[in-house]
Formats: C-alpha cells, structure tokens, sequence
C-alpha cells in the first residue's frame, strides 16, 4: 500500500485549484501555518514601530518626532505585540499544529469553528489597521485607560472593537482545545501521559475561556461610553474609573499566563529531549501550570497600589503575588534538574530554552519587587516596569516562541536550519535584549517616568545603551528569519525525529501526513520515556 502524501504535497496539489484550498481548509496544521504567516507579518511590524520609539529616546529632546507621534506608535506597539502576537502566537501556531498530533488525533474537535478563529484574527488585524486612517493614530496606549479613552477625539472605538473580536478568536481556540484534549485524547493515553505542553496550553485555554468575556465587556463599554454616554467609567457622568481598571486587569493579567504558560509548555519539551532523560517532577510541572492559572487569576490588582486602594486589600493581592511565584518556581526547579546527570546535547532549541529560564528569572524576581506594595510605590510607572514586563514577555513567551520554532521547524516543513547561523542569531538576540532592558531597571530606580517621549538629560546614557542594545537584538531576529526561510530550499531533508524526542509527533514523518497518523501510535506508560525509544532503537538494528 502507498504510502499517504504529507500534508505539504497533499496542499501543493490542491494549489492548482487556487487560492480557496489555503482558505477554506479545515486541516490543523494547515490554519496553523496560515497563523505563523500572518503573526510573522504583525512581530515584524511591532518590532520596527519598537525600534523607531527607541531611536527617538536614544537622544534627549525631540529628533524624530513628537509627543503625539511617539504615543500613537506607543499605542500600536502594545496592541499588536499583546493582541496580535504574544497572546495568539504559541497556541495558535504549535497548539494548532501539535496538540492533536500529541494526544493521537487526527484533527482537532470543531475544524470549522478552527477555521473561523483565524478568520477572526484576519478581521482584528484589519479593523487595527483600518482605525489609524480614520481620525489619525490612536494614542491611548494598549491599556485604553479611561477617562482619556473615552474623551480623545482620535478614534479608537474601531481599535477598540478590534481587540474583542481578536479576544473572541482567543476564547475560541482555547475552547476547541480544551474539547479536543477530553474528547479527542486516545482511550489508552491517561491524564498523566499527556505531553507537558498540551498540559500547559490546556491550562492557558480555561484562562482564556473564562477571563476574555471580561476584557470583552469592559471594551464594548468604552465604545458605549464613546457613542451614547453611559457614564459607568466616566467621572464627570458619575462613573468611575477605578472600576475599569479593575475590570481591565481582570483579564489582563491573568492574560500574561495565558502568554507565558504554553511557552514554559515548550521549555518542557524542549529539556528532557536534549538532555536525554526523563522531565524532573512530572505531575509537579503539571500541578504547577494548573496553580499558575488559578492563582495567577487572582492578582491582577497588585498593577494598582498606588490607586488609592485600602491596606487590607494591598495586603491581600501583594501576599497572592507571592503565592504565584511558587509554582513557577517549581517549573524553573524542575527543568535544571532535568539536566542533572543527563547527556546534555548543545542544540538551538536547547539554547532557546536555556536563555529563557536565564531572562524569566530576572523577569519574575523583579516582579515581586513590584509586588511588595512597599517597593512598588517607588518604582511604579517607571521605566523599571517597562523593563520587567519585556523580561517575563519577550524574555519569556517570545524566546520560548522562538525557542518552540527551532525545535519543531523540522516535523512542520521537512528541513533542517543552519545550527551556525542560529547560534549567531540567539546571541545577538539574547547580548542586544540584555543591553537593551537591563538599563532600563536602572533609569526606573533613578526615576524616569514610562511612556514618556523626552526626559531630563540625566537619563541620556541609559536610553542610548539601550537604543543600541535594541538594533543588536533586531538584528538578530533579521538573522533568525533569514536562516529559517533559507531552510525551506536550501536545508537539509529532515529524518522523522531529528533529536530523537519520544512524544508522538515525533513518531511520524516529517512533514506529517494529511491525517497525521498512517497507523496507530505507541502510547506508552510515560510520556518521556526514553528507555522505550533506546529498545526500538536497538530493535531497529
């Protein structure tokens, strides 16, 4: 019998019947990759408005632009970094891709409804786009807060719209996951032989299942404060704007789980292959992901102790802060004891995940700086902010988004990516973000304020250390796209499992097939069993 088409021949086919087999297809894998395409496009994007803001403080004074044109680019870089990158990029792309492939199915519960979710992302982007030519740039940043939101003549209320429909695309997905997981999921795979990053992305998805409804209402009621009045945010109509803070960071913080629990998914995969040992601590990395989501649920006002909030309730959300850290503590645990006495095998995935743990660290342990009410009234809305949020954002989700990239590149296309150049590409990556965000916790200490166009001349040397440090990591990034997109021609063909992983996408060929599996999977006791793949190995002989 023949052997069944990957699913790359089987579309390359159908590409001369046009346009609409990419459109109107139902495969995981395919809607996955027209994700990564369009979320490549937006990073793109959002690092180049990044870099101009960077250049403008690079100097003291005005030199490229003003006020009003650095908050609009401000604006914009928030919104297509959280809503249209961070947010959506790891479940959309390898959640999408993987998640049925690692559970032992053939596609995910609702195709259609799957199909629909990038539809959804499509309109999001184009409404963002569509908002900056209609009363010039929006300028509120990513945050919206009212009363300004709701009195600028700028007209956000399309940016606004925008965000719910990408936020309704996210509730979406996460709900599609969590069905295929339970009902999808082969009889004989229990809940503990899941792989560790559906674990992580199944976590995420209740987060976004239960949070997005109120990010969701909160827009629709600035947009109905913007055309009818209705006065529940706004002060001068008797409103306050207390309660949209709240209701704001409702969602998002809990929204920074949903971006940095399926890349700490990743980073468990990512360890035990290139260490050649089982995971360290299993079922604690899972009750761990599941503690992050539910705690880190509950914390979201400690963004406002300085908002005039009671004692009682500083002490409550400071203590939760803390509380949230453990579980992620337990994670970072687990994957350096996964190398202990392992055959550790240097490899860009595993370098990835190495930076990661490196940069999140930083990241986590400056925010209980901010979480301790005490230090956070000194350093709150300052530059040192800025900084800890890039560290837990890019130096969390975005390395382990690129992390995930390089480690299953090969099963998604079939080629293997110059180790060479992607050594040259995580550290300039890595040396720039360090240059650039590091300083930053020193001007925040000294006192400069965030989100401002021009500071005092003090703060000069710190700005233009961190301006250079920005061209470095962006040509890195340039270094990291031109090697993958040199891969898809000029690469290597790619074995089934080039870093011998012992999770089922690793048991097919690369790329897949249309329907994943040409037989049915070997489900074993363990989902990182590497003594299991040693046998075959040796059977194979």
């Amino acid at each position: 019998m023949s052997q069944e088409p990957s699913y790359l021949e089987h579309t390359s086919s159908l590409q001369r019947r046009g346009i609409l087999s990419w459109l109107l297809t139902t495969d995981h894998k395919r809607i996955a990759l027209m994700y990564m395409w369009a979320l490549m496009f937006w990073f793109t994007a959002a690092v180049f408005l990044g870099l101009t803001m960077r250049t403008e403080l690079m100097k003291a004074g005005e030199t490229l632009f003003g006020a009003e044109t650095y908050n609009a680019l401000f604006t914009l870089h928030g919104v297509i970094m959280v809503f249209l990158f961070i947010i959506p990029g790891i479940p959309a792309i390898f959640g999408n891709f993987f998640i049925p492939i690692q559970i032992g199915a053939k596609d995910v519960f609702f195709p259609r409804l799957n199909l629909l979710t990038w539809y959804l992302y499509i309109l999001g982007g184009i409404l963002a786009i569509v908002s900056l030519f209609v009363k010039g740039l929006p300028d509120t940043g990513w945050t919206f807060y009212v009363p300004f939101s709701i009195k600028t003549e700028r007209e956000i209320s399309l940016a606004l719209i925008a965000v719910f429909i990408l936020g309704m695309s996210s509730m979406l997905t996460g709900l599609n996951f969590i069905t295929t997981i339970h009902r999808l999921r082969r009889r004989e795979m229990g809940w503990f032989q899941i792989p560790l990053f559906t674990w992580s992305v199944y976590a995420s998805s209740w987060v976004q299942l239960l949070a997005t409804p109120i990010i969701a209402m909160t827009l629709l009621i600035v947009v109905f404060e913007r055309f009818f009045g209705a006065g529940l945010f706004d002060p001068s109509r008797g409103g306050d704007p207390l309660l949209y803070q709240h209701l704001f960071w409702m969602y998002s913080h809990p929204a920074v789980y949903i971006m940095i629990l399926p890349g700490m998914g990743i980073i468990s995969e990512i360890f035990p292959v290139f260490s050649r040992k089982s995971i360290f601590g299993y079922k604690a990395i899972v009750a761990a992901s599941m503690a992050i989501a539910v705690v880190g649920s509950l914390v979201w006002a400690h963004h406002m102790f300085v908002s005039g909030m009671s004692d009682t309730a500083i002490l409550v959300f400071s203590l939760l802060t803390y509380l949230v850290a453990i579980p992620s503590a337990v994670k970072v645990f687990s994957w350096v004891s996964t190398m202990y006495r392992g055959s550790v095998q240097m490899s860009p995935p595993l370098l990835f995940g190495l930076c990661f743990v490196y940069l999140f660290s930083i990241g986590g342990l400056t925010g209980l700086v901010l979480g301790s009410a005490g230090t956070n009234v000194h350093v709150h809305d300052t530059q040192f902010v800025v900084a800890h949020f890039h560290f837990v954002m890019f130096g969390g989700a975005g390395f382990a988004f690129f992390g995930g990239l390089h480690y299953w590149w090969p099963k998604m296309f079939g080629r293997m990516y110059s180790f060479k150049r992607a050594y040259a590409g995580i550290f300039m990556l890595t040396a720039g973000f360090m240059l650039h965000y590091m300083p930053m916790f020193v001007l925040g200490m000294q006192g400069m304020p965030r989100r401002y166009y021009d500071y005092l001349p003090v703060y000069e040397p710190g700005n233009f250390l961190a301006g250079i440090g920005a061209y470095i990591m962006a040509a890195g990034i340039m270094v990291i796209f031109i090697n993958l997109i040199i891969s898809l021609k000029k690469g290597e063909q790619a074995p089934a499992n080039p870093w011998g992983g012992v999770t089922l996408e690793w048991q097919i060929q690369s790329p897949p097939t249309v329907h994943n599996f040409t037989a049915d999977p070997e489900i074993g006791e363990y989902p990182y069993d590497f003594t299991r793949l040693n046998k075959n190995r040796e059977k194979e002989k």
